[in-house]
C-alpha cells in the first residue's frame, strides 16, 4: 500500500509548481515583447540607415561621368557588417555596393517597404522617380543572435529564481504549519489510554475548533468509560455483601440440615455463590485497572509486595505447588504496588488453575521481568493469541472467571509494557510461561 504524502510535501510541491510556471510563463511573455520591441528597434534602423545611404547614393550616382558603372564601397577596417546594400536601376543593374555585398542574396523585389527571406531582412527604397532603387538587407541570424542572448540573460536570473523561491516556500510552509505539527507530536505521543485535553490555548485560529472537537471527544469517551468503569466497580462491590450473607446463610442450612440432599445441594449452592464472590472481585480489579492510576511517584522494591503474595498462597490449600525465586538485591519499580500484587495473583492462579496440579515456578529478574511457569499440555497457537481477552476462558479452566490474564494485560498497556505468554515451555513438549515487566520504564524485550 502507498503511504500518503504529508500535507507539508503536497503542498510543497503544488505551490513550486505553481511558481515554476509562474515565472516560465512570465519569463516567456516579457521575451516575446522584447522581441517585439527588439524587431521595431532593428527596423527602424535599417529603415534609417537605408533612407541615409540612399541620400549619399543619389549624390554619388547623379555626379558620375559615366553611367552604368558598379562601384563598391572599400571598408576602412575590418568590422562586423550587419548591414549590406545594393543600389539599382530599374532594369537591375548594379550602380553601388557595399564590399560584402553578394547580388546573388538580394532578390528583385517590385514594392518599397519590408521584406523578407528565410536568412534576411530588407528594405527597399526608390529615389528620382524611381530610376535610383537601394535594397538594405540585414541577416536574420544577428536577430537570433540577439534573441538568443535576451532568452539566456531571462533565463539564468530564473535558474537562481526558482531554487531561492521553492526554498521559501518550503520554510514558509514549515513555519505556517508548525502549530499543525505540535497539535499531531499531542496526538501521537499519548496511548490508547490518554484522553486528556489537548492544549488549544497557542493552536491557530484555523486549527482551535479541530482541537475543541477532539477534546469533546475525550471528554465524552472519558465519561463513557468512567461511567462503564464504575458500574462495575460498585456492581462488584455492592455484591459482595449480599454474597457474603448468602454464602453464611447455606452454610448454616447445611449445617442444620440432617439431609444428604438437602446438604448436597447447599454445597452447589455455595460453590455457585464462591464463584459469584470470585467474579465480583475480578471486576474490581479489572475497573481498577482500567481506571485508577498505576504508576507512582517513587520507585519501590517489588520484593516484599510478591512476598505478601506468597504468603496469603501459602496459607491455601495449593501451598506446596508454588515455587518463588526472588532476587536477593532490591528491586526497584515505579508500578504500584497494588497493581503489583494484582499481576502477580491473577499469573499465579492462572498457573495453578491450569497446572494440572504441577508446580508453578515464580521468578522475578533483577531487571523486573516476572515470569510465571506451570506444566501442562501445549496450548495451541490460535488459542495463546486470545487467552488475554475478557472473558475467554482456556481448555480445563473449572470456575475460572476468565478475567484474570485480561486484567494483567490491561495493566501492562496502561503501564507502557507489554505481557508475553508462551507455549510450549522452551526444551519441553508441554507447559505454559507468563511474562511481564514491572520496570515498564525500561527496555521491553522478554527474557528467554
Amino acid at each position: 500500500m502507498k503511504r500518503p504524502a504529508s500535507l507539508r510535501l503536497r503542498s510543497a510541491l503544488a505551490l513550486a509548481l505553481a511558481v515554476t510556471l509562474v515565472w516560465v510563463a512570465a519569463a516567456a511573455i516579457t521575451w516575446q515583447l522584447l522581441l517585439r520591441e527588439m524587431n521595431e528597434v532593428f527596423d527602424s534602423a535599417l529603415q534609417e540607415t537605408g533612407q541615409r545611404i540612399l541620400q549619399l547614393a543619389v549624390i554619388d550616382v547623379l555626379g558620375r561621368d559615366e553611367e552604368g558603372i558598379t562601384q563598391h564601397v572599400t571598408a576602412l577596417d575590418q568590422h562586423e557588417e550587419y548591414f549590406t546594400y545594393l543600389v539599382r536601376d530599374p532594369q537591375g543593374r548594379v550602380l553601388l555596393a557595399s564590399h560584402r555585398a553578394d547580388p546573388a542574396q538580394f532578390p528583385v523585389l517590385d514594392q518599397p517597404g519590408f521584406h523578407q527571406t528565410e536568412g534576411f531582412r530588407f528594405y527597399q527604397e526608390a529615389a528620382v522617380r524611381g530610376s535610383i532603387i537601394l535594397t538594405i538587407a540585414e541577416p536574420m541570424a544577428h536577430r537570433h543572435e540577439v534573441a538568443g542572448e535576451v532568452a539566456l540573460a531571462l533565463a539564468l536570473p530564473l535558474g537562481l529564481v526558482i531554487p531561492l523561491s521553492l526554498v521559501g516556500i518550503a520554510y514558509g510552509l514549515g513555519y505556517g504549519l508548525r502549530p499543525l505539527g505540535v497539535l499531531r507530536q499531542q496526538l501521537a505521543r499519548r496511548n490508547a489510554n490518554d484522553l486528556s485535553a489537548l492544549r488549544t490555548e497557542t493552536l491557530p485560529e484555523e486549527l482551535r475548533p479541530i482541537g475543541e472537537t477532539v477534546n469533546q471527544l475525550f471528554l465524552r469517551l472519558g465519561k463513557a468509560f468512567d461511567a462503564e468503569r464504575s458500574f462495575a466497580s460498585n456492581a462488584a462491590h455492592e455484591l459482595r455483601t449480599p454474597l457474603a450473607g448468602a454464602i453464611a446463610q447455606i452454610q448454616r442450612l447445611r449445617g442444620q440440615t440432617r439431609e444428604t440432599d438437602t446438604a448436597a445441594r447447599a454445597d452447589e449452592i455455595e460453590a455457585v455463590l464462591k464463584r459469584l464472590t470470585r467474579l465480583a472481585e475480578r471486576l474490581m480489579q479489572l475497573a481498577r485497572a482500567e481506571g485508577a492510576r498505576l504508576m507512582t511517584d517513587r520507585p519501590q522494591d517489588l520484593r516484599p509486595v510478591l512476598q505478601l503474595v506468597a504468603q496469603d498462597f501459602s496459607r491455601g490449600a495449593d501451598q506446596g505447588r508454588i515455587e518463588w525465586s526472588l532476587p536477593p538485591d532490591a528491586v526497584l519499580s515505579d508500578l504500584d504496588p497494588d497493581a503489583v500484587a494484582i499481576v502477580a495473583r491473577n499469573l499465579v492462579e492462572n498457573a495453578l488453575r491450569h497446572g494440572g496440579g504441577g508446580p508453578v515456578r515464580v521468578n522475578l529478574a533483577p531487571d523486573g521481568w516476572l515470569k510465571v511457569e506451570n506444566d501442562g499440555p501445549a496450548v495451541p497457537p490460535d488459542v495463546l493469541a486470545s487467552l488475554s481477552g475478557r472473558f475467554v476462558r482456556g481448555t480445563g479452566a473449572g470456575s475460572g472467571s476468565g478475567l484474570g490474564l485480561a486484567i494483567v494485560r490491561t495493566i501492562a498497556e496502561r503501564s507502557g509494557t507489554t505481557l508475553t505468554l508462551a507455549s510450549p515451555l522452551p526444551g519441553q513438549a508441554g507447559g505454559f510461561s507468563a511474562t511481564i515487566r514491572l520496570c515498564p520504564e525500561q527496555t521491553h524485550t522478554p527474557p528467554p
